[in-house]
């Protein structure tokens, strides 16, 4: 079982994001504050669950803690570029909360330097923190619900399935009709990624 925080007695949020290798679509950034004493064996990596049990999760979530969940558009992406748009997300998040924490928990090896939170970072910390495993479920599923909405208007590019990752359905969708207003025009498609978070 994940540990259910770093420092016991402290308001700790824990922070992560999902879509920042996309091609198309947000970088959404999830915070997350579980209430005290709140212990669930089934929190993880949300890219280790199955698609019932991270909507299971999302609903369990959402009811017992205090979250926010952030969206930063393509074109913010390419104003800003992919790390400073997540940071921005990232602290979004963290502001969008109910409760004001005493310190963020922040997945990943750099900080996104809120002005005022003391913040840690921590590689895989979705793997380790029950805090950071709920927002990582939350921002997933999020993203991938919005994914979904977006497929119905081009579902040329298969967003259903791919999430806006560069698989080749979706490289082939952009060689045939090109890119809409959700792709990320900073972003190169024709030697990219196809390491998936889906």
């Amino acid at each position: 079982m994940l540990l259910p925080y770093h420092i016991k007695g402290r308001i700790e949020c824990g922070v992560d994001e999902a879509g920042r290798g996309c091609l198309a679509g947000p970088v959404t950034a999830a915070a997350v504050i579980l209430p005290q004493g709140y212990t669930n064996e089934l929190l993880n990596d949300s890219k280790k669950l199955s698609l019932n049990l991270r909507n299971n999760l999302r609903e369990e979530i959402e009811h017992v803690a205090d979250y926010a969940v952030i969206h930063i558009a393509p074109q913010e992406i390419d104003s800003l570029n992919i790390l400073q748009a997540t940071f921005l997300a990232m602290r979004s998040a963290i502001d969008g909360l109910k409760q004001r924490p005493e310190h963020a928990l922040i997945d990943g090896n750099k900080l996104p330097g809120h002005p005022t939170i003391p913040q840690d970072c921590f590689v895989k910390g979705d793997g380790i923190y029950q805090s950071i495993a709920a927002a990582s479920i939350l921002a997933k599923t999020h993203r991938d619900q919005l994914m979904r909405e977006l497929h119905q208007a081009h579902p040329q590019y298969d967003w259903v399935n791919n999430k806006g990752y560069g698989t080749v359905k979706h490289r082939a969708g952009l060689s045939e009709f090109g890119i809409t207003f959700h792709h990320r025009k900073t972003f190169s498609w024709q030697s990219v990624q196809l390491e998936l978070d889906l």
